[in-house]
């Protein structure tokens, strides 16, 4: 087979495709002939070797990277019904890297079938990015009366969360970097779109404020409600400005390398609480990842989220990662091999 192998850290460049042996599938496991692979932000920052960026230990090397794969088993291990040959699975592939190659193993228990309808590359985005998003929900459910502000729009969990927020019924503003990110990200059902790559975007996201909702309701200079922020620095903090009392700040990460800068008067004086969507005791309270990947995939399967995808081929892994961290992805990035 072939798979993206790394000898070293550094830039995109170290990303080398490779022929490579087979897997096989050892006991309890089957071994996926992918169709499509995962690419997640986090995979650049474990190319980088930045330990400060890390959320954990850096992976071993060589190794091949990527956490995501979907496709057809083609090969089960001892202990597994042969009956799983040519059904067509996801799987996340869990703290074991792998997942950059034309074949991948898991565990039968982590992997799960996919209906015809359900195409590979959405597979493989709601596998990992979907269960995200339904965890980003639960800590923050949006409602009619919101009007929500999301970051990052345009990218993989930013489009989930417009989708369910309008689904909700409430007043989404979305920011994006650039004028085909933010339509894109209006395309996707949301009120309005603010570029906040311009200079002067934060008068255009008040102006935001100040409009009139699609289903009639005119905002007014409202303020807004419910902030999901994964980027912080200073695009979170004027997000958050705009909250109103009581206003809800659900956080679960900042890709601009620092959390948003709040004060003790944003606690007090105006109410406003913050709550992280991430991290294991959350995932135990709502099931687990197995329970919140079966219903990324109901919500799939149902036409409720449907993720967008910009795809790469597998050999070219080193430009999906640049291109990632350059921000000129929308959506869900996915290596085809």
């Amino acid at each position: 087979m072939h798979a993206i192998r790394q000898y070293e850290f550094g830039g995109p460049e170290v990303l080398r495709y490779e022929q490579a042996p087979d897997p096989e599938p050892g006991p309890g496991q089957v071994r996926i002939d992918a169709r499509a692979v995962g690419v997640h932000l986090l995979d650049t920052v474990f190319r980088s070797g930045d330990r400060g960026k890390m959320p954990y230990d850096p992976p071993e090397l060589p190794t091949t990277p990527g956490r995501e794969s979907a496709g057809v088993v083609d090969a089960v291990g001892e202990g597994v019904d042969e009956s799983w040959i040519g059904r067509r699975v996801v799987a996340h592939l869990g703290f074991a890297a792998g997942g950059y190659a034309e074949k991948a193993v898991r565990d039968v228990d982590a992997v799960h079938e996919l209906p015809d309808e359900i195409d590979f590359e959405a597979a493989v985005a709601m596998i990992g990015t979907g269960r995200t998003a339904l965890m980003i929900l639960e800590v923050g459910p949006p409602t009619a009366d919101d009007v929500v502000i999301i970051p990052a729009a345009a990218g993989g969990l930013g489009t989930l969360l417009v989708q369910a927020a309008k689904r909700a019924g409430a007043h989404v503003i979305g920011l994006a970097g650039g004028p085909d990110k933010t339509a894109q990200v209006t395309a996707n059902g949301a009120d309005a779109a603010v570029d906040y790559r311009a200079e002067d975007w934060t008068k255009a996201l008040d102006s935001a404020l100040n409009t009139t909702a699609l289903n009639t309701t005119a905002l007014g200079g409202r303020k807004a409600t419910l902030l999901y922020d994964s980027v912080g620095g200073d695009a979170g903090r004027a997000a958050l400005e705009r909250l109103g009392t009581g206003g809800r700040v659900i956080v679960f990460g900042w890709s601009s390398g620092r959390p948003i800068r709040a004060s003790d008067e944003d606690f007090t004086a105006r109410g406003l609480t913050v709550t992280s969507a991430l991290g294991p005791e959350l995932i135990a309270k709502l099931g687990g990842l197995r329970r919140l990947e079966e219903r990324a995939l109901a919500e799939l399967a149902a036409g409720h989220l449907a993720p967008a995808v910009h795809t790469f081929k597998l050999a070219d892994a080193g430009d999906a990662h640049r291109a990632l961290e350059d921000r000129g992805t929308t959506g869900k990035v996915v290596l085809v091999p």
